[in-house]
């Protein structure tokens, strides 16, 4: 009985002489630790939330089951679409979505910051969130592609967190949160974009891929029925006939496939695509084939971006459906996202990531979330889609108390404003803020 409660008594004088340094038991200390460190209730400190643990969303993003629910705002969503019944060779994309979750788990461990933008797209205006996948199935091709087109819909067609009752680029004038899909094989773009096309109607694309993916159906897979027509070496072609597409705005970089002729370039013409080959890097280098794309799709008018993993080439990037040797480097790649820097990007993908076939070092898993990275800093960079903002998402104006940019569209491009009903119905809306000067000058 003494002894019990000697040791009772020492245990408590342990635990008296311990509790004033709690504070110094925090595993680590720095200006980012709110970024990945979560303080849970009671329990008096910061306890830490590694990498390599928890629940995985993009990014350690937070996550909203956002098909389920209409409650939260955000400016950006990551979305998955697990869907791999239409490609040509080795299947296992469907674990594309949940792979690069993974591969993207250290992405703001130091905080997040891109030095090469210099934006934070983890620390910004942005809501930024992930809201899992989109129920799939996986024994009806036309079905999936309707689900995948309805989940995407459902997300893009809400209102964002920021600046959601400003005029915007959308067909019905108003500002719209963007989306980034997880693919997924390539089919899944031909349901993106039919999502896309109801909510801005033909877009511009920026196709990167090994492949054309403008087959005709007879030519790739042999089209037996209506379903196996569509598949992810022709969705572009059923894009274009479909009128998804804009004309000759779009532009493929990367391509290094095989043909089964040179009518399949005559075709791809046809589609409305401009072709960057994977070897023009050994001619042009990295900065032509940013101009090449930059002048193709231009600043103003919305952009799709699609990024076949397979852009790159399998030593740094086996785990995909249909490899090609003689393609890009991971640094390439980023290297020519980032010059996109100032481009309309409204959504993206990124496809046939196969993590089935990676290495035990994740390399292709993380070179997608690398890459995802890039194009979320872009968007970030860029601002909110609505009009009047600047690249840092603030309303800019100039001293006649209308923003520079859509001064110098009012001033110097009136067949902007004579195709573009919602420009003309934004200068009149801002008329009565406008100097005497300003107005006359968008009104002549």
């Amino acid at each position: 009985m003494f002894t019990n409660i000697v040791t009772v008594a020492s245990l408590i004088s342990i635990a008296l002489g311990h509790s004033g340094n709690h504070e110094g038991q925090i595993p680590i200390a720095g200006p980012h630790k709110s970024l990945w460190y979560n303080t849970l209730p009671g329990d008096g400190g910061t306890q830490a939330d590694s990498v390599f643990s928890g629940i995985s969303t993009f990014g350690r993003l937070p996550y909203s089951p956002c098909l389920a629910t209409d409650d939260v705002k955000y400016d950006i969503a990551f979305i998955g679409a697990p869907f791999d019944t239409g490609t040509s060779y080795r299947p296992g994309a469907r674990f594309g979505p949940s792979g690069i979750r993974q591969g993207s788990r250290r992405l703001n461990l130091y905080g997040g910051y891109n030095v090469p933008l210099a934006t934070n797209p983890f620390d910004s205006w942005a809501t930024v969130i992930d809201c899992g996948d989109i129920p799939v199935t996986s024994y009806d091709n036309s079905w999936a592609l309707h689900q995948i087109e309805e989940g995407h819909n459902s997300i893009l067609s809400r209102a964002p967190a920021t600046n959601s009752k400003k005029l915007g680029p959308a067909k019905n004038g108003k500002t719209l949160p963007r989306v980034i899909t997880l693919g997924g094989d390539h089919t899944i773009t031909l349901p993106l974009l039919r999502s896309i096309n109801r909510a801005y109607g033909p877009i511009s694309v920026i196709h990167f891929d090994s492949h054309l993916d403008t087959w005709k159906p007879k030519v790739f897979g042999g089209s037996p029925s209506k379903v196996a027509s569509i598949n992810h070496g022709t969705y572009f072609y059923h894009a274009a006939q479909e009128g998804l597409l804009a004309n000759d705005t779009n532009i493929h970089a990367g391509i290094r496939t095989t043909l089964s002729g040179p009518s399949d370039y005559e075709n791809d013409g046809y589609c409305g695509f401009e072709i960057v080959e994977a070897r023009e890097i050994d001619t042009i280098g990295m900065d032509g084939i940013i101009e090449k794309i930059r002048n193709r799709v231009g600043l103003e008018k919305p952009v799709y971006l699609s990024i076949d993993i397979d852009t790159l080439d399998p030593a740094f990037a086996p785990a995909t459906g249909t490899p090609e040797t003689g393609g890009w480097s991971t640094r390439e790649l980023r290297t020519i996202l980032r010059g996109l820097e100032g481009i309309n990007l409204i959504a993206a993908d990124i496809v046939e990531v196969a993590p089935a076939y990676d290495t035990n070092a994740e390399h292709t898993t993380m070179a997608a979330a690398d890459a995802l990275y890039e194009v979320l800093s872009l968007m970030v960079k860029k601002g909110p889609l609505s009009l009047m903002m600047d690249g840092q998402g603030t309303e800019r104006e100039s001293r006649g108390g209308i923003s520079e940019r859509w001064k110098w569209k009012c001033v110097f491009e009136d067949r902007i404003l004579s195709s573009n009903s919602k420009a003309i119905a934004y200068c009149r809306l801002q008329i009565a803020d406008w100097r005497d000067n300003i107005q006359s000058e968008c009104l002549t």
